[in-house]
């Protein structure tokens, strides 16, 4: 069962009316999540980052939905009143499991696009690797699971990154000014909230991300043949080059780099839009040449023992006419 109501319109992309973004409630796992959903057409699940929910998606949410897309933006475990996970289940691969059971209860069926930004690019992965079946493709945005940190001259494991270094680094991702003004007002809708309401989860899910190496699951997907998208933005300073780089030769492809900082899909959400407009068309021709081939027909096997007569003492005989 889900409940909902839709909030403001959203600026819309251009070339396309706009997309109204409702915001629902269901059931996943027998406790309370949250979610967004916009457009229609084929699925796209977008993931956030830490702290972070889907309020903060808003526009980006629209903006994919633009391109005739069906868009769900889940408020992960912990976060944006979705209840947490239990302690058992705490893990980036348990976060994956959540989303797989989440497009169960929306009765979501075919495979999705994945669109994972910093954290939620981590579950995206793991999403993917682990239930390859409900996975279409995948777009990291800025993602976590690289493990690599450049200390000086040498390279080291981001695990081995002080919280107290990606705090020096936050304030350089939401300036300069103009880019302020956009991004803290929307960072800010989920980010106090969240602390207020569960600070634990904020502490617990910076240790996982922070932690988060992903590379050998990145390794995997190469050799299945997933598609996958890796972006990154050349002033963040939150996930460092080397992560991003990492990432990009654990999955075998060529990563893009755009102009902006940890949070620029929040900055520009219609740039956004327009840089992964590609992915989404290669997707929707890849989802109707499926829905075009018939289902395989199942030929009937015939027993062998209808097949071959016997003689009177058991002996197998000729065939039977």
């Amino acid at each position: 069962m889900t409940t909902g109501a839709p909030s403001a319109p959203p600026a819309s992309a251009s070339g396309g009316s706009r997309q109204i973004v409702v915001e629902k409630r269901t059931f996943v796992q027998g406790r309370p999540a949250a979610y967004s959903v916009a457009g229609a057409g084929m699925p796209v699940v977008l993931l956030h980052g830490w702290a972070l929910a889907h309020h903060t998606y808003r526009d980006v949410i629209a903006s994919i939905a633009q391109q005739g897309c069906r868009v769900i933006a889940p408020a992960m475990p912990g976060f944006g009143g979705t209840h947490e996970i239990p302690a058992r289940d705490f893990s980036i691969a348990g976060y994956a499991s959540w989303v797989a059971d989440l497009l169960d209860a929306l009765e979501v069926t075919e495979p999705v696009v994945v669109v994972g930004h910093s954290f939620g690019g981590g579950v995206a992965i793991r999403l993917a690797h682990d239930h390859s079946d409900r996975v279409r493709s995948m777009v990291l945005v800025n993602s976590v699971g690289g493990s690599s940190w450049r200390k000086g001259h040498v390279l080291q494991s981001i695990a081995e990154r002080p919280l107290w270094d990606w705090g020096l680094h936050f304030p350089g991702d939401v300036w300069p000014l103009r880019q302020a003004r956009r991004v803290l007002p929307v960072i800010a809708e989920d980010f106090f909230p969240n602390l207020v309401r569960n600070p634990r989860a904020i502490i617990k899910v910076a240790n996982l991300a922070r932690r988060a190496d992903l590379r050998s699951e990145l390794e995997d997907l190469r050799e299945a043949g997933k598609p996958i998208t890796i972006l990154w933005a050349a002033r963040d300073g939150i996930i460092p080059r080397e992560s991003f780089e990492a990432l990009c030769v654990a999955a075998g492809v060529q990563g893009t780099v755009v102009e902006g900082s940890h949070s620029w899909l929040l900055a520009d959400p219609v740039q956004f839009g327009e840089v992964i407009t590609n992915d989404m068309n290669i997707a929707k021709l890849a989802r109707e040449l499926d829905q075009k081939v018939p289902p395989k027909r199942r030929r009937g096997l015939r027993r062998v023992s209808t097949l071959i007569g016997t003689t009177d003492d058991g002996k197998p005989g000729p065939a039977n006419p």
